[in-house]
């Protein structure tokens, strides 16, 4: 039951992994939530926090790349500040706009993972395009309106997966690639 919302592994916080973690289970594209995993939805521009995660990415041979269902002038505006790739209006849990960005970018779903904090929209997105997903707590008590909606459902989902052994934690998975 649920198993389209049970995530790779999950970490309290996309800042609590690090760097040797994604290059041991084989990742080379980090494709990132940005409301509540990299920074609270508010924000147009990047914390000093986000800053330097993203940096220790790509630093580390790691290409970073968020995926927001936000609207395009914030997440274009927080993304152009941290210099990398994304896409906005991503439509999750669907996978098209992902998949096709990933297609046009020739980047390997085997290399690649997604950090988010909704089961419903990132861990679902994840199964839905065959990608590996780490699923975070969220980082900031307030979320936009409409996900109110997917925290009421997603506190069965994740009662039950946790009742019954289905989570795993980001350090119990390392050079774990399944």
């Amino acid at each position: 039951m649920f198993k389209k919302f049970i995530p790779f592994a999950h970490a309290n916080s996309i800042y609590d992994l690090p760097v040797d973690f994604f290059k041991s289970i084989g990742v080379k594209y980090v494709l990132t939530d940005l409301d509540n995993t990299l920074d609270s939805y508010r924000l147009m521009k990047p914390k000093q926090k986000a800053i330097d995660f993203i940096n220790n990415l790509r630093d580390n041979g790691i290409t970073p790349i968020i995926i927001s269902n936000n609207k395009g002038k914030r997440v274009k505006s927080y993304a152009t500040a941290l210099g990398v790739d994304f896409i906005w209006g991503a439509k999750k849990p669907f996978a098209k706009n992902i998949l096709a960005f990933i297609n046009s970018k020739s980047i390997d779903k085997n290399d690649t993972i997604l950090i988010g904090d909704q089961l419903i929209t990132d861990v679902w997105c994840g199964h839905n395009a065959g990608i590996r997903v780490i699923w975070t707590n969220k980082l900031v008590k307030e979320d936009q309106w409409t996900t109110h909606i997917n925290r009421k459902f997603e506190f069965i989902i994740k009662k039950y997966h946790y009742k019954h052994g289905n989570i795993r934690e980001w350090s119990d998975c390392y050079g774990n690639k399944d």
